[in-house]
């Protein structure tokens, strides 16, 4: 197969959507199909590139968002000839390659892969989600088929009215996300020794990941563990106010590769109290280092995770709940078989079995010529 993927992020940015699309791209290659990629981001990373214009989200400049005409899309069709397309964005460049697909009969998959809907009243937009649920739906409901990484997810796109959608899940390299990664001198630079218990977060500093929820867990995490260290590795919009609010914390950045996996392990306790999650690569990366996870019960959380027996969870959006887990997780640092049955339980989720079902979608669409117009 020729496949072309349409996304706004792709690497080096750093997020979970651009790590998830540069595996399944890299999957495909490697499995005899030709893939490029139409995005916003200038690299020789990856996968051969189109890059397109884009301009950031306001107040999130680490986030573009791509533009490109229906006929910008026609002459990349007529050029690479692709026999189908997969748009994981539902942006105007998105829209563009869905109109440009139907006037060249390719087929098109589309990706469900963030809840933007749900950022709207966090950047200041709220009162708007119901429209953006009427625009998503007219979106996704122009291509063969949605694929959205967790049930739940999949449950909402039906609700909305979205057809056709199907449940592509995610998949982690235990052996870079692994225990043995763990590092007793970085540990030092966070003020911890094996003693000391340490909280990590790992994502996007952004409103939209309850960080507000992080640092009350954390809270209580410390009443619990008065020696507790909590550290954050991530960029965003608020990493500069909570810096003030917070310099107690270690302020990683961003990370990537063995970097961010020695990172993972050489924590102690996973606080992820985000509510807007489609899945949730960051739980499955954690767990595979062999962290407790703290979660709400979710997408990927819901999943991966046996509250008690190898990791927490708190009904969803039920903050006391959350924080009462906080407080369990912190009693617990030190259980290995908790630690050790987090792991094992990444240990049946690689990458192979996404791509091939990945694989399968593609085919099936291109070979039935689904197109919608």
């Amino acid at each position: 197969m020729r496949v072309l993927i349409v996304t706004d992020t792709y690497p080096p940015d750093i997020n979970g959507v651009a790590r998830t699309l540069h595996t399944l791209g890299m999957g495909l290659v490697k499995r005899g199909h030709v893939v490029e990629v139409v995005t916003t981001v200038e690299s020789q990373e990856g996968l051969q590139r189109h890059v397109m214009h884009s301009m950031p989200l306001p107040g999130y400049p680490g986030l573009r968002f791509g533009f490109a005409s229906t006929r910008q899309m026609l002459e990349l069709f007529d050029t690479f000839r692709p026999d189908v397309l997969y748009v994981a964005t539902e942006t105007l460049m998105g829209i563009s390659a869905i109109r440009a697909a139907g006037k060249r009969d390719i087929p098109v998959v589309s990706g469900f892969h963030t809840n933007f809907q749900n950022y709207l009243e966090d950047y200041h937009l709220p009162g708007l989600e119901t429209v953006a649920q009427g625009v998503l739906r007219t979106i996704h409901n122009q291509t063969a088929r949605t694929l959205t990484p967790s049930a739940d997810t999949a449950a909402m796109l039906e609700r909305w009215g979205i057809q056709n959608v199907g449940v592509l899940g995610r998949g982690v390299d235990t052996e870079m996300f692994d225990p043995i990664r763990r590092d007793a001198v970085l540990r030092r630079s966070w003020g911890a020794d094996e003693s000391t218990p340490v909280a990590i977060y790992v994502g996007r500093v952004a409103a939209e990941k309850n960080l507000e929820l992080v640092v009350r867990a954390y809270d209580v995490f410390k009443e619990v563990q008065p020696k507790a260290r909590m550290v954050i590795v991530g960029n965003g919009p608020r990493l500069e106010s909570l810096k003030a609010e917070r310099p107690e914390f270690h302020y990683a950045g961003a990370r990537t590769g063995e970097d961010l996996a020695a990172h993972y392990a050489s924590g102690d306790v996973f606080l992820f109290p985000s509510i807007t999650e489609t899945f949730g690569n960051v739980v499955l990366e954690a767990m595979a280092a062999g962290l407790g996870v703290v979660a709400y019960d979710y997408a990927a959380p819901r999943l991966l995770i046996r509250s008690g027996e190898n990791g927490w969870l708190a009904p969803f959006n039920e903050t006391e709940a959350f924080l009462a887990q906080a407080r369990v997780a912190a009693e617990a640092w030190q259980n290995g078989e908790l630690r050790f049955a987090a792991r094992q339980s990444a240990f049946d989720l690689g990458w192979e079995r996404v791509i091939e079902q990945f694989e399968h979608e593609l085919a099936s669409v291109m070979q039935r010529k689904e197109i919608v117009k």
